[in-house]
């Protein structure tokens, strides 16, 4: 039995795992933070010393390891296994990183992004183990894609494809409107979300300090205020009072799952910002299965995590208004089921030659 290395490098997580990459298991697993003030160098850093400790785990001998499968959080230039850039870890771009594998570590590697390694775990051992073609989504603190035809990863004429993140669904209806110009991503991801959270409260603030200035009372609380400040700022407030109260009073604090909790404590702005995301997570699904007709979409990412009624009921009503409608039926859209090492089971199976 062959055993291969699987490594994950996010902005954020590092991920080290040896198996066959022929099956969703491993015979070690190591598993580490980024700080990414310590930058790229922090990272090959990381892995050097992560190597001895996985290898001893696992029992083997670095001489037993076939090849290295990397998925790497960015774009990436697979055929000259190069990172183009990384957007949360300086000193990645232009980074030779299978040429370091073998000159640092005397490994063999190869190299694909993250969206499109899960996808080939989602579509070769996961929830869209089957079907042909697989279109894979993850939604995190960014959204990535994927798309797997015939077992294999498509990546168009080279440097990727399915940047589905990167769409921008214009004049979208909106509940929480800011720009026409605002990317799939930048709605419907957990820091999207955050982010225009913030935005709001900000905003509201600052209206609360000019209307506090214009009618010389601080404390809108007061009951000798004008009439119409105390409506105005109150009216205000109440939109993410729930999303505010969960956060400590802090918005710094809001994350997707706190705008969930407080969607589902009747919060009419994590209302507003969950329906906003959805809707255009859906519509950009919608443009895929026009344009490419999967078999299956297979969803993954910490924000998937919201679940059912708050996430994938409403996609799934955005793809059905949005798609052509001879495709709305065909494929149907499903949780990923590989949870927190699918980017992994993928880093293998790469490395296996699957």
């Amino acid at each position: 039995m062959g055993w291969v290395l699987g490594i994950e490098i996010g902005g954020t997580k590092l991920q080290l795992a040896i198996g066959t990459g022929m099956q969703p298991a491993f015979r070690a697993l190591w598993r580490g933070r980024v700080d990414p003030a310590r930058g790229a160098a922090g990272i090959r850093a990381q892995i050097r010393s992560a190597l001895p400790e996985l290898l001893g785990q696992a029992g083997i001998d670095a001489r037993e390891l076939q090849r290295v499968g990397i998925a790497f959080g960015g774009p990436v230039d697979s055929a000259r296994g190069t990172v183009i850039e990384s957007h949360q870890v300086a000193g990645w771009t232009g980074f030779p990183i299978v040429d370091w594998f073998r000159e640092e570590l005397g490994l063999a590697a190869v190299l694909q992004n993250d969206a499109d390694s899960a996808a080939l775990a989602e579509a070769r051992f996961g929830a869209g183990q089957g079907f042909d073609p697989v279109l894979y989504l993850t939604v995190g603190s960014g959204i990535g894609g994927g798309l797997i035809v015939g077992g294999k990863i498509y990546r168009g004429s080279g440097l990727g494809a399915v940047e589905i993140g990167h769409l921008r669904p214009g004049g979208l209806p909106r509940h929480v409107p800011l720009s026409d110009s605002l990317t799939v991503e930048e709605i419907g991801s957990g820091f999207g979300m955050a982010n225009r959270a913030r935005r709001v409260i900000a905003e509201h603030r600052e209206t609360r300090e000019y209307l506090a200035r214009q009618f010389g009372e601080a404390d809108p609380r007061r009951t000798s205020v004008d009439p119409a400040f105390r409506e105005s700022t109150a009216a205000g407030a109440e939109r993410f009072e729930k999303l505010l109260a969960l956060a400590d009073e802090n918005p710094e604090r809001i994350t997707a799952a706190l705008v969930a909790r407080a969607a589902r404590q009747g919060d009419r702005l994590s209302n507003e910002l969950l329906s906003d995301a959805t809707a255009a997570i859906g519509w950009a699904i919608a443009q895929a299965v026009t344009l490419l007709n999967p078999a299956r979409i297979v969803i993954g990412g910490g924000v998937s995590l919201i679940g059912e009624e708050l996430f994938f009921a409403p996609i799934r009503r955005a793809v059905r208004q949005y798609v052509f409608p001879p495709f709305a039926d065909v494929a149907e859209t499903v949780p990923a089921s590989l949870g927190e090492e699918v980017v992994l089971y993928g880093a293998t199976a790469l490395a296996a030659g699957n």
